[in-house]
């Protein structure tokens, strides 16, 4: 550039050339990588603020909604007060429903909850469920020795058993069954749910497609990883779905 533009009547050296060229790039670079550092620090202060305010309203937002179930649960013993004592059946109803929502809205806040916890839970939801269907449907709650010290994510296994009452058959002249058991081996979680069903085929794929499944694939994925498997089989009466969870 010197020799063939600027045409100096002396050219310059070309070890101060070579230096204060080295000198001038060095200085630009820093004050651009500081330019740069500090604008990345203010976007990082700003995600921050902005975390810690959802943070906040996140906390008083649950804060606020454990009013309502303490309202809720206040609600219930005054119908349970209004509920003839003869009517021991009536109560015991009241008392088991209010036990299922204690533990959704309580115990269910953590992340993990005992499995022995969660299997309880499991028995007192097919119990309230068995109320709410015909005497010719016959249920077996099958669970295995729990191990205990184990930890699993709640409601993972209700959601399956949803389904299983949901869609399970209604026929008069044929059985119509749901059968669930689960059991531990080592520190594996295994269950199955098998329930009869109606004939047509959209029942299946209403199952296979709900809400609730997809919902449970994905809370599966991003729980345990590479430590799950969820089967399904369907046959021409039948619709039994097979999940096993690596708890260790």
């Amino acid at each position: 550039m010197n020799q063939h533009f600027f045409k100096p009547k002396t050219l310059p050296d070309f070890g101060a050339l070579y230096t204060n060229s080295i000198v001038n790039i060095s200085l630009w670079v820093l004050v651009i990588t500081i330019g740069k550092m500090l604008m990345d620090r203010m976007q990082t202060q700003q995600q921050l603020e902005s975390l810690e305010k959802e943070r906040v309203k996140n906390e008083l937002d649950y804060l606020k909604a454990q009013i309502n179930p303490h309202a809720l649960f206040n609600s219930l013993n005054t119908v349970y007060g209004h509920i003839d004592k003869t009517n021991q059946a009536g109560r015991n109803i009241l008392l088991q429903f209010s036990e299922l929502l204690r533990y959704q809205l309580y115990d269910c806040s953590v992340e993990k909850v005992v499995l022995e916890k969660e299997v309880a839970y499991v028995t007192n939801y097919v119990a309230f469920q068995r109320l709410r269907k015909n005497e010719n449907l016959v249920v077996n709650l099958d669970i295995g020795n729990i191990a205990p010290g184990l930890h699993i994510a709640p409601l993972l296994l209700v959601i399956l058993i949803e389904n299983a009452f949901k869609f399970v058959s209604n026929s008069s002249v044929k059985e119509n069954k749901i059968g669930i058991k689960i059991f531990i081996a080592g520190t594996t979680l295994h269950s199955s749910f098998f329930n009869t069903r109606e004939v047509p085929q959209t029942v299946a794929s209403s199952n296979s497609n709900g809400i609730g499944i997809v919902n449970l694939k994905r809370r599966l994925e991003l729980l345990y990883p590479q430590k799950h498997k969820l089967t399904t089989t369907i046959g021409n009466e039948f619709y039994e779905t097979n999940l096993s969870i690596d708890l260790a």
